[in-house]
């Protein structure tokens, strides 16, 4: 199981917070919301109990700007103002949803690679997304896209 602690170190003011010290259990969620997190105001803490490798998705995000360092099973993330599209490349279905996000919330073109990883839980991801008003091109379709 992973655990995701937030933390509030200062005027929280009209934004939404959750409080200090608040554990939510986040298996399959967690790289998704360390992306949101690189993002939010302040400081918090993933820590992964389950799979250790789980946080192959951070190097990617640090590629894009954000503040994430590991002390052990967890990864310690301090909000930035703004992620950088960059370069990227998916380790596993969980990491590519995130490096997505990573990349719609981004200032700037990502690249990602390995793509083949999202295609394995998500159908035709990019369409639903630009549905949504999102600008995702696939460059190299598959047989099946």
């Amino acid at each position: 199981m992973t655990d995701i602690e937030f933390f509030d170190f200062g005027n929280v003011g009209d934004e939404p917070h959750i409080a200090v010290g608040q554990t939510v259990p986040a298996v399959n969620l967690q790289a998704q919301l360390m992306t949101l997190l690189c993002l939010a105001d302040g400081n918090s803490a993933i820590t992964e109990k389950v799979f250790p490798d789980r946080f192959m998705h951070v190097p990617e995000l640090l590629r894009m700007g954000a503040n994430i360092r590991k002390e052990g099973p967890t990864a310690i993330v301090t909000g930035v103002k703004r992620l950088i599209g960059a370069p990227v490349m998916a380790s596993d279905l969980r990491a590519s949803a995130a490096l997505i996000l990573a990349g719609l919330i981004a200032k700037g073109k990502t690249r990602m690679q390995r793509v083949y990883h999202i295609d394995r839980g998500y159908e035709r991801i990019e369409e639903r997304f630009n549905a949504l008003g999102a600008d995702i091109r696939r460059m190299n379709p598959g047989p099946n896209q």
